[in-house]
């Protein structure tokens, strides 16, 4: 009985182990079987699959989608310097989407900046509701932690981040310089 104790755990560890086999073949009709069994003795044109691991593969964590559709954020900035750039940074670093709208570029941004902010500084970002005038990277970090967005891009697979016109981000480099205040453009 205690054998059996033993025995039992043991294969089961060895079950994620195992390759998944994956059969496929035709009939003489011509319909296409899949199976995890072998086909039978007739069959000559089978073909086996061996498969490791996982087959779930996602762009992201189960954490960073939850906290991108609960928590969406959105970085306001221009080219206004260290501090655009920097908050910038701080984003692609942690691994978060986003989605960055310039007030310079059009005039619909600009009055939703003010309209939100009361004013055209920049940088600014939401967070969910949550809105941070100037980039202080204690809070921004705090904010997103808050949302649940992971604290590094190793955290979680690198998502692609959303441009207000749809080009592509720029790779996140390393090092965060220090903190500026915002600046209007």
């Amino acid at each position: 009985m205690k054998l059996i104790y033993l025995l039992v755990p043991a294969m089961l560890a060895a079950l994620p182990t195992q390759a998944a086999q994956l059969f496929q073949w035709k009939d003489a009709q011509g319909h296409t079987y899949y199976s995890d069994q072998p086909p039978p003795p007739s069959v000559k044109n089978a073909m086996q699959k061996s498969f490791k691991g996982s087959f779930v593969e996602g762009g992201e964590s189960y954490a960073m989608k939850l906290a991108r559709e609960k928590f969406p954020v959105t970085l306001y900035i221009t080219a206004c310097g260290a501090p655009c750039d920097q908050a910038k940074q701080l984003l692609q670093q942690r691994g978060t989407p986003f989605t960055d709208k310039n007030p310079e570029s059009n005039q619909d941004i600009r009055a939703e900046l003010q309209k939100l902010t009361g004013r055209t500084n920049v940088p600014v970002l939401l967070v969910g509701s949550d809105k941070l005038d100037g980039y202080e990277p204690g809070n921004w970090n705090a904010a997103l932690d808050r949302a649940g967005y992971p604290k590094s891009a190793g955290t979680a697979k690198k998502p692609d981040t959303a441009k207000e016109d749809s080009a592509p981000k720029n790779a996140p480099t390393s090092g965060t310089p220090p903190a500026a205040p915002g600046k209007p453009y």
